[in-house]
């Protein structure tokens, strides 16, 4: 069982959700006894996926593709897994990946997984652990067809290291006219600032800051912590902050190593885009808020004071262990 990973990149350089599939992928191959390879569109960073086990990168370099196209991308990948005969591809949950991997799994008229958290339980017969019901649950996925494709949950598995010596191919797939229809006029990306995608840790605020003007304190922890800032949909509604940063079911999903929620009270949409992060502190005036239940740590206060004395107590902390 071949595998083969799909390298999403931005900008010519592949993401961190692209090397923790790599990493993922090397693992499982390794435990069936062969090795991995990838398709990358328009990328130039072939020494990053060495690093982390894929011996083998297809590069398609095409202009029609510059801009994320579902089809024509799913059918770059079918290709590319017939070349090199691999009979597992390895995906990630990106916003990209999540609309592209079901379209893949048609194409090579392959079993799919998605939420994929850990690696197969079984490879014969082939079975993985995914999570269901927004996060609040586990179950095992039994794949029977020939070919498979899963998609891996961010920072399901993190990275590891597992440097190869990587081979280059110029990949040249059949392109469908049909596919290429749709024209992306223009892309407009936020820059300068930790994405929630590829964020370790997100501090979010919610009404409980009663206005933009207070969102400083949220980004001054933030910048400390080196993570990416969010928000609740009421804010994102009243237009404090930018549709881009609203998580939660209906937003952005986060699965971050850390999620500080302040002034977040934790309506049930909100906590079903945050629970597969994995550590989760909440800071609020009211006891009874819905987010202490799910919260891994919770203080009782005003944001107004807690926040700026936590700020302070980490950049001394990160100051003495520099």
């Amino acid at each position: 069982m071949s595998v083969l990973i799909f390298a999403e990149s931005n900008n010519g350089k592949f993401n961190k959700a692209t090397l923790e599939v790599a990493s993922y992928a090397k693992a499982v191959a390794s435990s069936l006894g062969t090795s991995v390879s990838a398709v990358a569109i328009n990328a130039n960073d072939s020494d990053a996926l060495a690093q982390y086990g894929v011996e083998k990168i297809l590069n398609v370099n095409n202009t029609s593709l510059e801009n994320f196209n579902g089809l024509a991308y799913a059918d770059v990948i079918k290709q590319a897994a017939e070349k090199v005969g691999a009979s597992l591809v390895v995906m990630s949950s990106t916003t990209d990946g999540k609309f592209l991997s079901p379209l893949v799994a048609c194409n090579l008229n392959a079993g799919y997984a998605s939420n994929v958290v850990a690696l197969p339980e079984s490879t014969s017969p082939f079975t993985v652990k995914r999570t269901a019901f927004s996060n609040k649950a586990f179950n095992i996925t039994e794949l029977t067809s020939d070919n498979k494709v899963i998609a891996l949950a961010k920072n399901a598995f993190g990275l590891q290291e597992n440097q190869v010596t990587i081979t280059e191919e110029s990949f040249e797939p059949t392109l469908n006219d049909a596919h290429l229809a749709s024209k992306v006029e223009s892309v407009d990306k936020v820059t300068g600032t930790v994405t929630i995608a590829d964020a370790e840790i997100v501090v979010s605020g919610g009404r409980g800051l009663k206005g933009p003007e207070n969102w400083g304190m949220v980004e001054d922890l933030a910048a400390t912590l080196g993570a990416a800032t969010a928000c609740s949909k009421p804010v994102s509604d009243l237009g404090w902050r930018p549709h881009s940063e609203h998580v939660g079911q209906t937003g952005k999903p986060v699965a971050s190593n850390l999620y500080i929620a302040i002034g977040i009270s934790g309506a049930i949409q909100h906590l079903a885009g945050i629970n597969s992060s994995k550590v989760k502190v909440v800071i609020n005036t009211d006891p009874e808020a819905p987010f202490f239940k799910a919260a891994d740590y919770g203080i009782v206060g005003d944001a107004f004071e807690v926040v700026p004395k936590l700020n302070e107590k980490l950049k001394a902390f990160k100051a003495q262990n520099a």
